[in-house]
């Protein structure tokens, strides 16, 4: 799925993991608030708060009542490997399969690396 026909709240989800595998959000530290991350991001606070559920579902943040959304410990190695996972199964096929289409070899991408 290109992340232009992505629903926001997954492109959200996407930056958010990002930053938590780049360590922006860091283990242990709190996620900003709803409003916050909706209003820096231009976006409606219903779908920040869908973007947290997921993390919250998948164990990858906990939820203190009153103060705030944290960051569990082993969260970016677990977000790391899933987005690896997907990038193999899900992204690079397409990848490799435009890459023949355009006859680009991997030596290439490298020498322009």
């Amino acid at each position: 799925m290109s992340n232009q026909s992505k629903p926001v709240y997954l492109k959200l989800r996407d930056m958010i993991a990002a930053a938590i595998i780049d360590g922006r959000y860091a283990e242990g530290e709190m996620l900003p608030s709803v409003r916050a991350l909706a209003a820096e991001q231009g976006a409606n606070p219903l779908t920040v708060a869908k973007a947290y559920q997921q993390f919250q579902n998948d164990g990858l943040v906990e939820v203190q009542r009153g103060v705030g959304m944290y960051v569990v410990s082993g969260a970016a190695d677990r977000l790391r490997q899933s987005e690896r996972e997907a990038f193999l199964s899900e992204e690079w096929p397409e990848i490799r399969a435009r890459m023949d289409r355009l006859g680009v070899s991997a030596r290439e991408l490298l020498a322009e690396a």
